[in-house]
């Protein structure tokens, strides 16, 4: 028994000290964010993650702080500006793809609850909105886990083809930034395009995904109002984390001189990314895609595709802007 224990707890610390290597190497300069996601993926699927129940957590907090620190490499003037003018295409998007959402949802007989889940995780932005909005319909925990699995494994595979998607089509930056902002589920994939793909991307993919994360209150509250009829008082959560963002990017503005420590932190910022990718992708089991089923994944993948091919042909035909 105690050669046993012994053993295992030599595979424990093996298993503890790899995955420490791994989220190192994901921090490293020439470690892109498709190759963190990947590598946590790896982890994941292959039941390797040592810290499974925190590594949600962390990842979470960490994508806050990172949001907060890509501020600091942005011109508050420019932030407004791509905000102000990107405000009619989220509310519009997010409302169609509600809608949307709701119409594939009864013709694949998904139910209601995990309907409203996905479309939210798809239509804002993905794990928080469905966080948020979990919270008003009573959704038990399978039909939170699967939207949540249903709106990760697309956000993941939105971080690898859509910068080949954004090259054969010849997009702008900006035009791609715009396009994985209103296409794209998690703001961590947004920015993680953003960053691939070049500086101007991820500038106008991280304002645009941030003014429709804004978007998670008044979604919840209407959420509140239809499927429960307004019969609680409705607890959510405002994304404060964008009011910091915002500030970064106007001590950027307001004291130009320091530039040097300004893009050091955005630096910082770009690095907490590539390990939130792979956190992310570490906390994905086998389980969870076992207990996923098809009409979930099949109402996912449908509203996923309108959206991303609408606002593509919107943005290269020059019906939408920034």
């Amino acid at each position: 028994m105690d050669s046993a224990a012994g053993l295992g707890h030599a595979e424990e610390v093996t298993k503890k000290a790899l995955f420490l290597v791994a989220a190192l190497f994901s921090c490293l300069p020439f470690c892109s964010p498709p190759v963190a996601l990947a590598l946590g993926l790896i982890f994941g699927l292959l039941g390797a993650n040592a810290w499974p129940a925190k590594t949600h957590l962390v990842s979470r907090e960490l994508l806050k702080l990172s949001v907060i620190g890509l501020g600091f490499g942005m011109d508050l003037r420019s932030v407004l500006h791509t905000g102000e003018i990107s405000f009619v295409y989220t509310a519009l998007g997010i409302a169609g793809a509600l809608a949307l959402g709701f119409f594939l949802g009864k013709r694949l007989s998904v139910s209601r609850n995990a309907t409203f889940l996905i479309a939210a995780g798809t239509s804002i932005c993905g794990g928080s909105a469905i966080a948020a909005v979990r919270s008003v319909l009573d959704a038990g925990e399978e039909e939170t886990a699967v939207s949540l699995t249903t709106i990760f494994v697309l956000n993941s595979i939105a971080l690898l083809v859509f910068p080949l998607i954004g090259h054969s089509f010849g997009l702008s930056q900006r035009q791609f930034g715009l396009w994985a902002a209103l296409a794209i589920h998690d703001t961590s994939s947004v920015v993680g395009a953003g960053i691939k793909y070049g500086p101007g991307a991820l500038v106008v993919g991280t304002t645009v995904k941030l003014v429709r994360a804004l978007w998670i209150v008044p979604v919840t509250l209407l959420a509140a109002m239809l499927l429960r009829r307004g019969t609680e008082t409705v607890k959510t959560k405002w994304p404060w984390f964008i009011l910091f963002f915002l500030l970064a990017a106007w001590a950027r503005s307001l004291f130009p001189a320091a530039d040097r420590l300004w893009d050091g932190l955005a630096s910082l910022a770009r690095i907490g990314f590539c390990l939130t990718l792979f956190l992310i992708g570490a906390g994905l089991s086998r389980s969870g895609l076992r207990n996923l089923g098809w009409r979930p994944l099949a109402l996912g993948i449908s509203l996923w595709v309108v959206v991303a091919a609408t606002s593509l042909l919107l943005i290269r035909s020059g019906w939408i802007r920034i």
